[in-house]
C-alpha cells in the first residue's frame, strides 16, 4: 500500500475498536500488527483495508492464524463442533490443511452433520 494507515488511539463516532475491525476483516486480532491492535479504525480505513489490503493483511489471510469462525468455515463445520472437540483456538492454514487431509473421526462426523443440517434447511426447488 502506498500510503500508511494511521490508526486512531481511541474509537470515535466514526471509528471502531480494533476487535470489531478484525472481525469484519475475518482476521485474528492478536496476530495483527501492534499499531492495528492499539488503534481505532475508521470506516474509510476499513474500506481501504478491504479493497487494497497491505501485505501483512494478505499474509494473515493466507497463512493465519485464523479466528474461530474462519477455522470453522475452512473445516466445513460449526463453531459449536470446534468447541465441543477441544479445537476452540486459532489455527494456521497448514494446521487446517493437515486436519482436512487426515480427518479425525470427530471432524468427519461434524462435517457430515453440518452438511445434513444444511440439506434439511434448503427449500425444495
Amino acid at each position: 500500500m502506498s500510503e500508511e494507515l494511521n490508526f486512531q488511539a481511541e474509537p470515535s463516532g466514526t471509528a471502531m475498536k480494533p476487535a470489531t475491525a478484525a472481525k469484519k476483516l475475518g482476521i485474528y486480532l492478536p496476530a495483527a500488527p501492534q499499531d492495528f491492535q492499539d488503534g481505532a479504525v475508521t470506516h474509510a480505513q476499513l474500506r481501504q483495508l478491504q479493497t487494497n489490503p497491505p501485505q501483512w493483511l494478505v499474509e494473515l489471510r493466507l497463512h493465519g492464524p485464523h479466528p474461530r469462525p474462519e477455522v470453522a468455515r475452512k473445516l466445513g463445520i460449526s463453531i459449536t463442533a470446534l468447541k465441543k472437540n477441544g479445537m476452540d483456538k486459532p489455527l494456521t492454514t497448514e494446521e487446517i490443511k493437515g486436519l482436512l487431509a487426515d480427518q479425525p473421526e470427530w471432524l468427519r462426523e461434524a462435517r457430515t452433520q453440518l452438511a445434513e443440517s444444511r440439506q434439511q434447511n434448503t427449500p425444495d426447488a
